[in-house]
């Protein structure tokens, strides 16, 4: 898994307030570095179809101080992004050591004033600036472009916004397509990428439920090993391996959250969705993905963080979450094999750079509501004097007291581990057979 593996998304609308991404946000910055060292910052969203960009300062007050996600209710219309709001914007990346993937308006914006954009997010952002993306979700322009319009009218829109970006900022870098669910529209852009030298990265979007209000969006549902609402059916993995070799470009989950459609209470704001988070960072991992950013700002039900500037930030559960995936992150993972009943209790390993020859770091995740007792096998062992990490709540419906916490490890006869209900554990092992 890449170093910067971990991330986050928000709306192109919250630059409508240059003052968020700032560095006198230090409480925010101080969130931002203790969920990663070097993290991605995505900007884009469903709002990035309807921002324009000026390089004039804003000429009055914000229009508001937090904003997202965006949903089906969001008023979108009237978002102006600034130079100012991306010096402010490179000011934050720098402090919080993070690197950004940047929208641009497709759906409704000018090829020139996406030139414009790029141009600038170019100049000011620099080195922070990891990709451009043109178009937020280009298989549902339904609402943006004619009726039939598919994968090639899409690359066809595509390659001309890039020639026009391309001839203002020779040294732009490209990341796509962004997609929200349709699959062939990956295949088509990875057939395009590979001709393209600026490309760096394949994108996609996944959500494991939706929409908000669905009466199948619950918490079991979160946390079944394959979520029968997820937007993107990941049995077809394939087709991404098939884009990722055509391309010969890595893929990343650009977006990816709960429940879309701005999450859903009692269900995204809870313990479970940190279990759900923390297993499904790891899986993406396990298949290759690039990296996972968690969509949210503003007080979303499924943000990681909510809150704003004049009156603070909080945690939500999934934070914490992304906190126990990021151990992984530059870690190469290792092929496990768990002969466990319940496909709800999931284990990842990975051997950490710097660790000695025989070690590796384990994970447990248990999303039951019953203990379990894990015993190492292949020659592993947990090494007794070291303390483990234990992801916890008092339960799975618990919305605060959620906890990533150092914890003396527990190890029975045999090697025997037990996994309390409802939680995951990260500990360091020995192997012989590493």
């Amino acid at each position: 898994m890449p170093p910067d593996y971990c991330g986050l998304s928000y709306e192109s609308a919250q630059l409508a307030n240059p003052t968020f991404f700032s560095a006198e946000n230090r409480q925010l910055i101080d969130l931002f570095r203790a969920l990663s060292p070097r993290g991605v910052l995505r900007i884009g969203g469903g709002t990035s179809e309807y921002t324009t960009y000026s390089e004039n300062a804003p000429s009055g007050p914000p229009p508001f101080e937090v904003f997202g996600p965006d949903t089906s209710k969001t008023v979108k219309k009237g978002t102006i992004t600034s130079a100012l709001a991306l010096r402010n914007l490179r000011a934050f990346l720098d402090a919080t050591g993070w690197t950004c993937l940047y929208g641009l308006n497709l759906g409704q914006g000018s090829k020139e004033n996406a030139a414009a954009e790029a141009e600038a997010a170019c100049r000011i952002l620099g080195p922070r600036l990891l990709a451009l993306q043109i178009g937020n979700e280009p298989d549902a322009f339904s609402h943006f472009r004619p009726k039939g319009w598919g994968p090639q009218d899409y690359i066809r829109d595509w390659l001309a916004f890039h020639a026009a970006i391309v001839a203002r900022a020779p040294q732009a870098k490209f990341a796509g397509p962004d997609i929200s669910n349709k699959l062939a529209y990956l295949t088509a852009f990875a057939e395009m990428a590979a001709a393209q030298r600026d490309m760096v990265l394949l994108t996609v979007h996944y959500y494991a439920m939706g929409p908000a209000g669905n009466p199948l969006a619950t918490m079991d549902n979160l946390l079944s090993p394959n979520p029968r609402l997820t937007t993107m059916k990941w049995e077809k993995v394939s087709i991404v391996e098939d884009a990722m070799r055509a391309a010969h470009l890595p893929c990343r989950i650009s977006e990816a959250n709960s429940c879309w459609n701005g999450g859903l209470a009692g269900v995204s704001d809870r313990f479970a969705s940190a279990l759900w988070c923390a297993d499904m960072m790891l899986h993406f991992g396990s298949l290759g993905m690039a990296g996972v950013n968690l969509h949210g700002g503003g007080n979303g039900w499924y943000s990681p963080i909510v809150g704003c500037p004049s009156s603070g930030f909080t945690r939500r559960p999934e934070y914490f979450g992304i906190q126990f995936a990021q151990h992984f992150a530059g870690a190469t993972l290792l092929q496990t094999d768990l002969q466990c009943k319940n496909d709800r209790i999931v284990a990842y390993a990975a051997r950490v750079p710097g660790a000695r020859h025989n070690e590796c770091m384990v994970a447990l995740i248990n999303k039951t509501n019953s203990p379990a007792k894990i015993r190492l096998a292949g020659g592993l062992k947990p090494l007794r004097h070291e303390k483990s990490l234990l992801l916890t709540a008092p339960a799975l419906a618990a919305q605060a007291e959620v906890a990533l916490r150092s914890h003396q490890m527990r190890i029975g006869s045999h090697g025997v581990i037990p996994l309390d209900a409802h939680s995951a554990q990260l500990f360091t092992a020995e192997s012989t057979s590493i």
